[in-house]
């Protein structure tokens, strides 16, 4: 199981680690402008700015506590904290009729449930 979680943890890491460096990177305009990323137009630049930021600390949160031993607790508050992060994305896709973009959202967060409950429960 340890082993399945830490896959998890590292698909999870890597996707969110490349869309938080994308929304903390680069301008609203562009972001808008790419497919996949209409829902951009709903949040002011520094909201897309603070959720790239948070997705990277997230992906950080998910593989460095655990692998250095240090605070390892916080691996499984990461993967809530994408939990709580996708409901909010499921919500912005389904207002916007999105719903390819929510179904993404639906299975980041069943991993990062996943990651939350094998983490908790099984530590």
């Amino acid at each position: 199981m340890n082993i399945a979680l830490w896959i998890a943890q590292g698909i999870l890491a890597l996707m969110f680690a490349m869309a938080g460096a994308m929304k903390a990177g680069q301008s609203k305009q562009k972001l808008t402008a790419s497919k996949n990323m209409g829902w951009a137009e709903d949040f002011s630049p520094t909201s897309l700015k603070v959720i790239g930021i948070l997705e990277i600390l997230a992906a950080i949160g998910l593989i460095a506590p655990m692998l250095t031993g240090i605070l390892p607790w916080l691996t499984p508050l990461a993967a809530v904290g994408l939990v709580l992060t996708m409901i909010g994305a499921i919500v912005t896709h389904l207002r916007r009729n999105e719903t390819q973009g929510a179904m993404t959202n639906v299975v980041l967060l069943l991993i990062a449930a996943f990651v939350a409950y094998g983490r908790f429960a099984l530590a």
